[in-house]
């Protein structure tokens, strides 16, 4: 399928998809292939179902994963190869709707103390500190510091939708990325891999995560993520605004901030239960 492969890949490339999308998308098509060991250019809409039934029912995989095997299927046969519409109709999978593990600030500090390199603690102090996420964290440079007193942000690159921000630089990050850079000297990548010559891989990340969480006796439940909830969570309980949480996680709307609202210990526990206003009982 290796012609279907680049006409897929360049169609992606001219509607400006990113380059994780197109990766995915691919991935997506090529298990399909290699499950039906036949080009899918050859399969109907009842294949493409049945494909995405057992994706949930046998491989067990989430329904984010099962979308996005749609999405890319609805790409290559509705845009590349142009299907009539009728001949592929493939559901969404309702995602089940779960609030994610939100961490202490105690607990954030334990994790990031339990984390047994210099290294380590930095890049969960910058995930936590500047509420990003693991592929921006990954990628930041040291050109992305602006340290002057009049500016203090760190420069996102390229984040989710291909979109540039700027979001918080603490003095108290910045101290310890001074410290961290005295240690390891890095050169162009604030997080770069062993070898010097690209950034850190995002599993890596994620194993640093997953080390320090489980050191910390941290019950298991989501990965470095849990960060960047607690990042936009806590900000909430300090009063922090919305739109305000919004850009600096780099939201396109502000319903995806939202959710944040009903995580927030202080909204729920300063507010007064109406059975508080009702007149006393008889004894």
């Amino acid at each position: 399928m290796t012609e279907l492969r680049n006409r897929m890949d360049e169609a992606m490339v001219l509607r400006g998809f990113s380059l994780r999308t197109r990766e995915s998308y691919l991935a997506c098509v090529r298990a399909l292939a290699k499950h039906y060991r036949q080009p899918p250019d050859v399969l109907d809409g009842r294949g493409i179902q049945a494909y995405l039934l057992h994706l949930i029912t046998e491989r067990k995989l989430a329904y984010a994963s099962v979308n996005q095997a749609s999405c890319a299927f609805r790409f290559l046969f509705g845009t590349v190869l142009r299907w009539p519409e009728v001949r592929f109709e493939i559901p969404m999978a309702k995602v089940p709707k779960r609030l994610p593990q939100i961490l202490s600030r105690g607990e954030v500090t334990r994790l990031i103390d339990a984390a047994p390199t210099l290294r380590g603690r930095t890049l969960l102090t910058t995930t936590y500190a500047a509420g990003l996420r693991v592929s921006e964290v990954c990628a930041l440079q040291l050109a992305d510091i602006e340290s002057a007193p009049d500016r203090m942000c760190l420069k996102v690159r390229q984040g989710k939708g291909g979109q540039d921000r700027y979001t918080l630089l603490s003095p108290r990050l910045l101290d310890r990325l001074r410290h961290y850079w005295c240690d390891r000297r890095p050169r162009r990548w604030l997080f770069p891999n062993v070898s010097g010559t690209a950034p850190i891989d995002q599993s890596t990340a994620q194993r640093i995560y997953c080390a320090a969480r489980d050191a910390a006796g941290i019950p298991r439940e989501g990965g470095i993520h849990t960060l960047r909830h607690a990042f936009a969570t806590h900000l909430i309980e300090a009063g922090v605004d919305l739109p305000t949480v919004q850009r600096l996680l780099g939201h396109g709307h502000i319903s995806t901030t939202m959710r944040y609202v009903h995580l927030a210990r202080s909204h729920l526990t300063g507010t007064t239960s109406p059975l508080e206003l009702l007149d006393p009982p008889k004894r």
